[in-house]
């Protein structure tokens, strides 16, 4: 592999900017098939250390988690990405990520201004558009922003320090050696000073090549790691960030969509189009695949005039099934155990089932569409843009450059808005009304019609012998997890959704288990480890979930870990600590237990549990304390847990998210969860839905971020959830002595659903 010769600036760079591309990493690039073949080889069994003579083998989750996979896809083309300086002196990098909440634009902000030498606020970092050019380089998944972009940015900032510098040396007639920088400003002998934007056109001038980059060590950083507020901290307090619903917002009208009965039923007929036509404010009543599209002046008369629509509707795939069907039918694709090894003097078995899980997002689906015949443009929460403007171009039948996916931030993502339902729909009716519209789901479709979290059932087997595990297997059935988003453009989703008339496609299949296979990592040396899963393909709608598969997987084996540490009669904590094997994971488990106080006296009813997880290269403990005095009705009171990220950008960001992956896991492990029966989820609000809310938060909570050490960025957006699930469950166990086996542990049915089909008003809690 060669490089290509950078192209001169042109005269409108030379003008206004400086260009700085960015230098393929051909030494890391190599490396990775090397990587591919170590983890081919491996089975995944660990010795114990006592039977080993050498040190024990990674898995393949500790030598390529799929994070490593999305960042060396992203390496070809990251050239280009440029990172920009004009007259003003501001930096300005066009990021294509999405901001969902999670801090990106500040961290990779900081980043910059780190290596660039300027003041954070000399420092804008945009949402980039679809560019489908970038090819795998534009999803937001897998915790991986950061990790995919360190080293791309370190260069692209210390390369146009470089240049400055050689262009202020060059102007001034002195060494670039006696010149400094600070600020944004270059300072050389004799007091000559020269800003950025000063410097900019000079600058574009002078070839990368030509000056010396060398980025800063981390013992000189006076950014990173600096607890720092988010950039667009103030637009959200004041109202003034703009989200999809935001735009076009009086020219585009309001659209909602009749739905069917049942997930995923069929349209057959309109009965009354023209009676609903007449009503007040209704501009277009359209059929489109998911339903009936309305289009009124407002959201309300759009609302009424789908609750008034006539309509047949055809069945579902999974019209009569309900939670407990579904469950008969998981248990049924359970792989059996291996024989059990010969010595053993003691099994633990255990399982745990997890009910489907809404993402729950702040914001509901949205989108706004203006499809001409010339050409569309899109804005909504995109985390995979490219695959969607392409989707969206093969459904309207236009040329791909011709769409124009517009990324807005959204309320929140967590791995649902790597699908574009609602963009789709709402270029669907924006095409058959001839109009732009502004399509929103109400509360109540989001959660019944949206994509879901799959069902799954998770069991395992410890087999000891004296005080050592042998052997320790984990078998999971799970409904399929739809990844047809692949890596974020049309040629890995038509590979994961080949053949397309399958419930559960090949590629799909081999998606789902990459997945498993490389995120579901277990700490711990135990022998004989092994783990396995089963899909069942019954064509409900889902998708990736924030840790997904980890936090129910590795939730529940740190359930499974606390038992068999009380069938040996050793304290969690210390189980733990003889049998993980890094030592980094030790580490964040004893500042844990440290600062929680692990071990002390409680009253009667209450109690601590302890949960650890590793995940995108970032290690976790965590240690709650809870009141289990009424079961039905459990309250986390304390929460403690000790990350290291290996790097720590920005520990406020890491902090908070961090306190969010609490809150999920409060959410998710005791009372949060849907109700799927006749074909549908009864749960059409929050009212139903049963999220923490702020008086169930801990008032005592407390985060510790170790500080940067000798290990590789990782990923903080989803490492939070795993270790608060097994130490919610652990203290929920010892405090009431019921072993949880299904989750959410407190999950009644206590609310009158409202009827299938139909949107609820804007007050709706409970018929």
């Amino acid at each position: 592999m060669t490089e290509a010769a950078p192209r001169p600036p042109s005269e409108a760079e030379r003008q206004t900017v400086v260009t700085i591309g960015r230098r393929r990493f051909l030494a890391f690039l190599a490396s990775a098939p090397a990587l591919v073949v170590a983890t081919q080889l491996f089975d995944g069994a660990r010795p114990h250390p006592a039977e080993a003579a050498a040190p024990s083998p990674p898995t393949m989750e500790e030598l390529w988690d799929i994070s490593q996979f999305i960042v060396v896809a992203s390496q070809p083309t990251m050239p280009l990405v440029r990172l920009e300086i004009g007259p003003d002196g501001i930096a300005r990098l066009d990021l294509p990520r999405v901001e969902m909440g999670q801090g990106i634009t500040t961290s990779v902000a900081m980043m910059i201004a780190e290596d660039l030498e300027v003041p954070l606020d000399h420092v804008k970092v945009t949402i980039a558009d679809a560019r489908p050019e970038l090819m795998f380089n534009q999803m937001t998944a897998g915790s991986c922003t950061l990790r995919t972009f360190q080293v791309p940015i370190q260069v692209m900032a210390a390369t146009a320090k470089a240049q400055m510098k050689s262009a202020a040396a060059q102007r001034w007639g002195v060494p670039v050696g006696a010149l400094a920088v600070k600020d944004g400003v270059v300072s050389g002998p004799g007091g000559r000073r020269a800003t950025y934007g000063e410097l900019a056109e000079a600058a574009a001038l002078i070839s990368p090549e030509a000056v010396t980059v060398q980025p800063k060590a981390v013992a000189d950083y006076t950014i990173i790691g600096r607890p720092t507020r988010r950039v667009d901290t103030r637009e959200i307090v004041t109202g003034a960030k703009q989200f999809s619903m935001d735009r076009m917002p009086t020219k585009a009208k309001p659209a909602m969509v009749r739905r069917p009965p049942t997930m995923k039923g069929t349209l057959k007929s309109i009965n009354n189009a023209e009676a609903v036509k007449a009503m007040p404010g209704v501009r277009a009543v359209v059929p489109i695949p998911t339903g009936v599209g309305v289009v009124a002046d407002t959201f309300e008369q759009a609302r009424e005039a789908c609750n008034a629509l006539d309509v047949t509707f055809g069945p579902g795939p999974v019209d009569h099934e309900s939670n407990e069907t579904i469950l008969e039918q998981l248990r049924a694709k359970l792989a059996g155990f291996d024989p059990a090894p010969g010595g053993a003097t003691q099994v633990v078995e255990a399982e745990f089932d997890f009910a489907p899980v809404n993402h729950a997002s702040l914001e509901v689906e949205c989108a706004v569409a203006d499809v001409r015949p010339d050409g569309a443009d899109l804005w909504s929460g995109f985390q995979a843009p490219i695959l969607a403007q392409q989707h969206i171009a093969l459904e309207l039948g236009l040329p791909q450059d011709k769409v124009k996916a517009h990324v807005v931030p959204p309320g929140s993502g967590f791995g649902r808005r790597v699908f574009y339902d609602a963009a789709i729909e709402a270029a669907q009716i924006s095409k058959a009304a001839g109009m732009p519209v502004r399509l929103m789901w109400p509360r109540a479709d989001d959660f019944r019609h949206g994509r879901m979290r799959p069902q799954q059932v998770h069991r395992f087997r410890a087999v000891l012998a004296g005080n050592e595990v042998v052997q320790f297997q984990q078998q999971v059935a799970a409904v399929a997890t739809d990844f047809r988003q692949g890596l974020g453009e049309i040629l890995t989703y038509a590979a994961a959704a080949a053949p397309f008339d399958a419930k559960q496609t090949i590629g799909n299949d081999m998606f789902s288990q990459g997945v498993f296979t490389t995120m579901v990592s277990s700490p711990y040396v135990f022998g004989g480890y092994k783990k396995h899963l089963n899909e069942l393909a019954n064509g409900m709608s889902t998708a990736s979930y924030r840790s997904v598969p980890c936090q129910p997987a590795r939730g529940a084996e740190e359930v499974m870990v606390d038992e068999v540490a009380a069938a040996l009669n050793l304290d969690p904590v210390a189980f733990r600590l003889q049998w993980l094997k890094d030592d980094r994971t030790k580490a964040v488990l004893q500042k844990a237990a440290e600062l929680a106080q692990w071990g002390k006296s409680m009253p009667a009813g209450f109690a601590q549990g302890v949960g650890i997880h590793i995940e995108s290269r970032c290690h976790t403990a965590c240690v709650v304390e809870l009141d289990g005095r009424n079961p039905n009705n459990p309250q986390v009171t304390r929460a403690v847990m000790a990350v290291d990220v290996g790097l720590p950008v920005n520990p406020m960001t890491i902090e908070t998210q961090m306190m969010g992956g609490i809150a999920e896991a409060i959410s998710l492990t005791l009372r949060a969860g849907l109700h799927f029966q006749d074909g549908l989820p009864l749960e059409a609000s929050y009212h139903h839905y049963k999220w923490l809310r702020m008086a169930d938060f801990p008032k005592d909570t407390q985060i510790f971020v170790f500080p940067a050490g000798d290990h590789p960025i990782g990923g903080i957006g989803e490492v939070g959830m795993a270790a608060p699930t097994g130490a919610i469950a652990n203290a929920y166990a010892r405090a009431t002595g019921i072993k949880p086996r299904s989750f959410p542990i407190v999950f009644p049915q206590n609310f009158d659903p409202y009827p299938p089909g139909y949107l609820p008003p804007p007050s709706y809690k409970s018929h």
